[in-house]
């Protein structure tokens, strides 16, 4: 199957026109052999299900037990299943439209539904999420690694907490060492598929966490030592039910994976696995981050930060308690170092494609792949350094970015229904899509807003 093809049919030559897109993958599932490469047999559904579930699993886990800590832990999981829910429903917009217009990538479907601008609104808003996850997960590696200092009172990072503090264990070192040995590598692949050994390990990482966090919660459980915690939010005014909706970016984020779900598709020998590999993904990620806040609000419980990894930097009251702190941060730098990859992946062909959209594509042009892909790198690494916390920035890239890719565009291509195969049901959650993305993410933006100029005015 090759990139511009929509058909199922794997054994089926693709066609020899070159198709310019942003998000199909960097090459054809099926390249001639004067082009260099050795074919490409597709990618097994496992491997699919890895790069798909790494590209859900991100920063966003950290996030979500304080999200459980405002909203309750009924409230909270079924706010978790919900826009698990609504993802799936939203990607299966995207996957019917997709394979009717035999279309091999989100960016194409924009164009070909809305025009230029369609396209353009689908990268830029693409460009904007990813390059603000990636700053995030670079900021975390360097907290983790380095330490970091907040509010006056400083975290020691493990390089430093084993060391000493030195120069070379240094943020800016450390983040630059991290940036040349483990993610130059890792970008410079030029296909998904060839990431789903990381992914894969990335995805047991994260297991890992889970499974340390929880067994500690249930020790100190069993102990007694843990304090019973709240079932439903505590509301006393119209502000606290304000709040609430600053949780919703955090769970939207946290399920963003649209915009490679064509590259894995394109990648499929047989392109019906798409489906369940996604509904596969979403169980097993919603599994992960349900178990993640449920045990980490039962363990640190109204103590939980915006950020459940800075918990881990105190006596959790078991034996060898520094040990599992150290466990968990470094299973988790392990797990962000490992995801970047695949974010980097969309974020790289959505930019080239905004920049370059009637150049060949970019798999054909080495230099132009070393450039955009060092560029980026750069971008990333110089941000990461100067911007010492983006979890306020993270919040508004949720409210809109996030929500535009996840929700508000599939409905939209749903409704507009170019391909004539929208039902009545489809039209109705589409717009009810539309209309909760719409109103919650913008009281979510409003109570931020307010949150920032109160904590101005206080300071």
């Amino acid at each position: 199957m090759g990139v511009g093809d929509g058909s199922s049919n794997g054994n089926q030559q693709p066609a020899r026109k070159e198709i310019r897109d942003e998000t199909t993958p960097l090459l054809p599932v099926k390249v001639e052999e004067d082009d260099g490469f050795h074919e490409f047999n597709g990618a097994s559904f496992s491997g699919a299900v890895f790069n798909l579930s790494t590209t859900i699993v991100g920063a966003g886990i950290m996030a979500l037990p304080a999200s459980i800590k405002m909203l309750g832990i009924i409230p909270g999981i079924l706010m978790i299943i919900i826009v698990a829910l609504l993802t799936e429903a939203s990607i299966d917009m995207l996957v019917r439209c997709s394979h009717q217009g035999k279309i091999t990538s989100y960016g194409w479907l924009m164009g070909e539904v809305f025009g230029q601008w369609g396209r353009i609104s689908l990268q830029a808003s693409v460009i904007v999420n990813n390059v603000g996850v990636l700053i995030v997960y670079m900021i975390i590696i360097g907290d983790v690694l380095s330490g970091t200092t907040s509010a006056g009172v400083h975290h020691r990072g493990i390089l430093e907490g084993w060391f000493g503090a030195h120069l070379w264990n240094s943020r800016p070192i450390v983040l630059l060492a991290t940036a040349l040995l483990v993610f130059a590598p890792l970008v410079s692949f030029k296909r998904l598929d060839s990431l789903r050994y990381t992914s894969a390990l990335s995805v047991a990482l994260a297991v890992v966490f889970v499974v340390i966090t929880a067994g500690i919660a249930i020790i100190k459980l069993f102990n007694g030592t843990v304090a019973m915690p709240k079932l439903f939010p505590e509301l006393d005014g119209l502000n606290s039910i304000w709040n609430l909706f600053t949780a919703v970016p955090v769970l939207v984020t946290a399920y963003i994976c649209h915009y490679n779900v064509h590259s894995i598709d394109n990648e499929l020998e047989d392109r019906t696995q798409i489906k369940p590999i996604v509904r596969t993904s979403l169980v097993l990620c919603s599994s992960v981050y349900i178990a993640t806040s449920f045990f980490a609000y039962l363990l640190f419980g109204e103590g939980t930060l915006d950020d459940v990894l800075a918990n881990f930097d105190a006596n959790l009251g078991i034996p060898f308690s520094s040990v599992f702190d150290d466990i968990v941060r470094v299973s988790y730098a392990a797990h962000v170092m490992l995801v970047f990859p695949i974010v980097f992946f969309a974020l790289r062909l959505n930019l080239d494609g905004l920049l370059f959209p009637t150049s060949r594509h970019i798999s054909r042009d080495n230099k132009r792949f070393a450039i955009i892909t060092i560029s980026l790198l750069t971008v990333i690494y110089l941000a990461a350094i100067l911007i010492p916390s983006i979890w306020d920035a993270f919040q508004f890239t949720g409210a809109t970015a996030a929500v535009l890719i996840g929700f508000i565009f599939p409905a939209m291509v749903i409704l507009r229904d170019s391909y004539g195969i929208a039902t009545k049901r489809d039209k109705i959650l589409a717009v009810t899509m539309i209309v909760l993305a719409v109103l919650s993410n913008s009281v979510a933006l409003y109570s931020d807003a307010m949150n920032i100029f109160q904590k101005k005015e206080v300071a």
